[in-house]
């Protein structure tokens, strides 16, 4: 972890885009309230590939940069995308004053043919720094349990690597629950000389059914052990709301106090869950 104690500590929350003009205006309510509880660093928001979906990620960014007055990190997906919508997405996001981005390759929609005019993550990272130089802080994503589509572990680093060398400022990992995955991560990126912060994904625990089914599908691993403790308490939300917020925060304390370079928070465009992890820290 030696590489990444010598970053400042950086919290940040992710949201995603609502569908309805009322999911805004409680989206705006979340992020003042996380704005007024913790003041992070920045906001992300997730991309909706294509069309309408696409605009929503756009309304969300502007308006949350204009309510909350944080910086705020749209998520932007290459992946059926050609050069010029890029161009167009990242000249609106640089008019809006928008300076960062969290780059991602995105999912592969079902049935397509071609992924368009950028295969890979780390040839958007590379277009976003030619086109828009040093403009934009750039994120990627990193897996400490490692991406469910590749290869190997050692294919799946030397990936995260080449997102880093086309120019990405830092990272942000998939949620976990196990410490260890993030510390043997760090360990193997310091090995191949990987210098750039690696921010822990946090996801609060509030609902066992939907976080297992999300968990299975992103490839997010879920320990045995948790996984029967949350399935004892059946429909009890209540007492899976209390013991997951324990867990997360045991977790979180154990990365802050390895070194990590801070937490990065999917909220689900809440605030009770994250807040309430977030007050246990300040304890």
């Amino acid at each position: 972890m030696k590489s990444q104690q010598q970053y400042s500590k950086t919290f940040s929350c992710e949201f995603f885009p609502p569908k309805t003009d009322q999911g805004m205006e409680k989206l705006h309510a979340t992020s003042l309230k996380l704005k007024q509880e913790m003041n992070p660093e920045y906001f992300s928001v997730t991309f909706g590939a294509g069309g309408s979906t696409r605009d929503r990620t756009f309304d969300a960014v502007t308006q949350i940069n204009k309510v909350s007055g944080i910086d705020v990190a749209p998520h932007l997906s290459c992946i059926g995308s050609t050069i010029s919508q890029i161009d167009e997405i990242l000249a609106s996001y640089k008019n809006q004053g928008i300076k960062r981005i969290v780059a991602l390759r995105g999912d592969i929609p079902s049935g397509m043919v071609s992924p368009g005019e950028f295969n890979y993550a780390n040839e958007l990272v590379e277009y976003i720094r030619k086109s828009t130089g040093d403009h934009f802080k750039i994120e990627v994503a990193a897996y400490p349990e490692f991406h469910p589509q590749s290869k190997s572990s050692t294919d799946d680093l030397k990936n995260f690597k080449r997102k880093i060398e086309a120019g990405a400022d830092s990272a942000i990992t998939q949620y976990f629950y196990n410490a260890d995955a993030y510390f043997r991560f760090i360990e193997s990126c310091e090995k191949m000389a990987i210098d750039k912060p690696i921010m822990p994904g946090i996801m609060p625990i509030t609902n066992f059914s939907s976080l297992s089914r999300f968990s299975d599908a992103c490839g997010a691993e879920i320990p045995r052990w948790l996984r029967k403790r949350l399935q004892a308490f059946g429909d009890d939300v209540d007492s899976i709301k209390d013991f997951g917020a324990d867990v997360v925060t045991h977790m979180c304390q154990q990365l802050l106090d390895a070194g990590a370079p801070g937490l990065h928070f999917y909220t689900l465009n809440q605030t009770e869950a994250t807040l309430r992890i977030w007050k246990n820290l300040s304890k």
